[in-house]
């Protein structure tokens, strides 16, 4: 009759098969990080950062990635989602699109990106899209602040703009002057102030406008191509609870928020910290 193990070569043998299981899960590790990609700009480290948190709070790891040219990096397959502008983007995939409101736009994007690429959810309140600005005795002498009022008043402006900026050429009927420039925004609104410009170019969630300053809306139909938030990701690589949770974003976000959130961070402020804060007071998902 055969002898039976003895308990220490049985336990000599479980310890061994212990090992085995360990080494074997050392070399699998868990899956990569997900990675938002950035710009180095304020605003675009916001967004990064709170689509981050998003993707964080369902459990996942997430990187963010500084690039000068995220969309690009995202396309080559090295970031996993890419928060931007709707009507930026589309310049990008659809540079001649005739698209300008924000349904359009969002549209004409999602028909324009690459296979691979998805959009998710745009934010209808958080904008920054390209403005004009005038001074508030303009304002008052065109009784009103739409562009509408700015195109009756097409012949004789002039119009300047920050060194490097890309703005339209033309409003609806109004081809406008070639664009003074000026060095920083300081400059510019101080010309607008001096009465040497009749407008100056700026953005909706502009955080250099002037109290003093007043931003030309936009009505109906558009005259300038929306910019609305939204994030772009690489399709097949975000879970459902993932992408409902960036989604879940534009429901939170507005334009006051994102320029108080980039002004902070212009002025020092740590945009992990920033985001952290803002979707604090802000949950996801309520």
């Amino acid at each position: 009759m055969s002898k039976r193990p003895g308990r220490h070569r049985l336990r000599r043998a479980a310890l061994g098969w212990a090992a085995v299981l360990i080494a074997g899960c050392a070399a699998h590790p868990g899956p990569a990080p997900l990675t938002v990609g950035a710009s180095p700009d304020p605003q675009s480290q916001v967004l990064a950062h709170l689509y981050a948190d998003a993707l964080r709070s369902t459990g996942a790891a997430v990187r963010i990635d500084t690039a000068p040219d995220p969309v690009s990096a995202l396309d080559s397959g090295e970031l996993t989602l890419v928060p931007g502008l709707t009507g930026r983007l589309l310049a990008v995939f659809a540079p001649d699109s005739p698209a300008r409101s924000d349904r359009g736009v969002y549209w004409a994007l999602a028909g324009a990106l690459p296979e691979g690429l998805a959009l998710g959810d745009y934010s209808l309140t958080a904008t920054d899209k390209p403005a004009l600005a005038v001074s508030a005795a303009t304002a008052a002498s065109w009784a009103g602040a739409d562009l509408s009022k700015l195109v009756r008043h097409c012949s004789g402006l002039s119009v300047g703009t920050v060194q490097g900026a890309r703005t339209p050429a033309a409003l609806g009927s109004c081809t406008l002057p070639k664009p003074r420039e000026f060095p920083d925004a300081a400059a510019l609104f101080a010309a607008l102030t001096a009465r040497q410009i009749s407008a100056a170019w700026t953005s909706t969630a502009d955080v250099g406008v002037p109290d003093d300053a007043v931003v030309l809306s936009d009505g109906r139909p558009a005259l300038i191509r929306a910019e609305n938030v939204v994030p772009l990701y690489r399709r097949n690589e975000l879970t459902e609870a993932q992408l409902l949770a960036v989604n879940q974003v534009a429901g939170v976000l507005d334009s006051e928020a994102l320029i108080d959130m980039s002004r902070r961070v212009a002025g020092g402020g740590n945009p992990q910290a920033v985001a952290d804060a803002f979707l604090d007071e802000h949950p996801l998902g309520r």
